[in-house]
């Protein structure tokens, strides 16, 4: 491997250990402050957070890869999740990073939960602290797969340490470096590396398409297009051979939005609820362009492929294969580190959520209720610490798909809790009883739903994406629990406050 490589592969790692060892000296004195980085987001770090956590190793392997075998039509999915973000930091944003504060203060989901609906508090607290760390080690697991994918691909041969496989290597040292500045930082040092490591990601996303259609080999737009005519003129259609169900299913990944922990955290921790506007307009700007950027590269890299004679035997590794290709070892470095800037900024903040609600959740709530913040704050490390191996240990299999993995955990977050956190927001009327038997029944709907195998075949035809039936069930059992059951007066209008405006 070209010493151009290790130098930049060796400063990203640098850089993202000294930012946690910075964020551990500024947020790391109390819960709020490791957890929630005091609510003093910048709209900038808000927003390339949200979107560098929640866009993951999959953006860089897992779409291109579904482009480069079937083409346009899978770009539905990007067009699903471009809308349901845009919702997202429209109606969820604002209000969530106002009653987060008005409902106690809370500094977890479970925590806001149990404070929104004080009926059914202990309940909702256990209830989605087991969803949310149940669904999140596969979650985290499928970023550590595309960290081992990486190490895999790019550095076959290199290792040979205690009989471990190249793939092995990968998700240990992954997971290694991430636990290095989660564990020291907190969410500071989370969302501070998320920034950066979103500005690298969207860099490499303009790059890399750009290299690729118009450097050498390349041939432009319009040979592009007639190399995948030649082979499959399906390839460049929206619509050809796409069915309505699996349209719908595309486009319903954008339903997953309201629902996903490690999104919504960053809006309760934005500084000021005027904020959350220009948060908005840059991270929907820097989502816009990552997509696209990954679209191209899944449906020109097919072209690329093709017009070069190259054997692509993992479509997801089409992003590594041309990095190692088209670049000089110094660049191709800087590319490997946005992808695993992509992988590592959503690991760290699954692993900060998880961590955050197994300490005030269950290590609070049960275990040691007069616990000390020092106290609080090491615990939330060792949780970070248990749930990466746990994590690790279910990414062992080394023929685990990323975007497989993570259409599953996507769905079970998107229908256990985006129709209880839209319904609690904006629904005066939604009880405790209801929002335990939306969380239940959207979280066992989804897990039925892939037991079964629906998702892939339903009813004889294509599969269905589990998060539509699982989004439609929690949503029609929170409002039919919550309108046969006596309203306990638990939604409270209250004006802003000062932390809150």
């Amino acid at each position: 491997m070209a010493i151009g490589v290790w130098i930049s592969l060796i400063g990203y790692f640098v850089l993202m250990i000294a930012i946690g060892v910075y964020a551990m000296q500024r947020a790391t004195s109390s819960s709020e402050d490791y957890m929630l980085g005091g609510r003093a987001l910048s709209p900038k770090v808000a927003a390339l957070s949200a979107g560098a956590s929640d866009m993951s190793g999959w953006l860089l392997l897992g779409l291109p890869g579904a482009l480069f075998i079937s083409g346009l039509g899978s770009a539905w999915i990007g067009i699903g999740l471009l809308v349901g973000a845009f919702l997202n930091w429209t109606l969820v944003a604002p209000r969530l990073r106002e009653q987060t504060v008005h409902y106690g203060n809370a500094i977890t989901i479970p925590a806001f939960l149990a404070n929104r609906f004080p009926t059914r508090a202990l309940a909702l607290r256990t209830v989605s602290a087991v969803v949310i760390v149940v669904f999140f080690a596969v979650y985290t697991a499928s970023g550590l797969v595309a960290g081992g994918k990486l190490f895999e691909s790019a550095f076959s041969g290199i290792y040979n340490f205690g009989g471990m496989s190249d793939y092995a290597m990968g998700v240990v040292i992954t997971l290694g470096v991430v636990l290095a500045y989660t564990v020291v930082g907190g969410f500071l040092a989370v969302s501070l590396t998320d920034f950066v490591q979103g500005c690298i990601m969207m860099l490499a996303l303009v790059l890399m398409p750009a290299v690729v259609l118009f450097g050498e080999g390349g041939g432009g737009f319009a040979q592009a297009s007639e190399t995948l005519n030649s082979v499959d003129p399906t390839l460049l259609s929206w619509t050809a051979g796409l069915t309505f169900v699996g349209w719908l299913s595309a486009v319903a990944w954008g339903l997953g939005y309201f629902g996903q922990p490690h999104i919504i955290v960053r809006f309760m921790a934005i500084r000021t609820l005027k904020d959350v506007p220009i948060a908005r307009n840059i991270g929907m700007s820097w989502m816009l362009i990552s997509l696209i950027g990954a679209v191209s590269l899944g449906v020109f890299g097919r072209a690329y492929a093709i017009r070069n004679g190259m054997d692509v035997q993992d479509p997801e590794t089409i992003f590594i294969i041309l990095a190692n290709l088209l670049f000089h070892p110094l660049i191709t470095g800087f590319l490997y580190a946005a992808l695993l800037a992509a992988i590592m900024s959503t690991i760290s903040s699954q692993l900060l959520v998880s961590s955050s609600s197994l300490t005030e959740d269950f290590y609070r709530l049960f275990l040691r209720k007069e616990a000390s913040e020092k106290e609080s704050v090491a615990i939330g490390r060792l949780c970070v610490v248990i749930v990466g191996v746990v994590a690790a240990i279910i990414a062992s299999d080394e023929d685990s798909q990323v975007l497989g993995l993570v259409s599953n955990a996507w769905a079970g977050f998107g229908a256990a809790f985006g129709p209880l956190i839209i319904m609690s927001l904006m629904w005066p009327r939604t009880n405790g009883a209801g929002a335990i038997a939306g969380m239940v029944v959207g979280a066992v709907t989804v897990m039925l739903w892939i037991t079964l195998g629906w998702n892939a075949e339903f009813m004889g035809g294509p599969g269905v994406y589990e998060i539509i039936p699982g989004f439609i069930a929690s949503l029609v059992a929170i409002i039919a629990v919550s309108s046969m059951t006596a309203d306990a007066g638990e939604y409270r209008h209250i004006e802003r406050d000062s932390r809150a405006s």
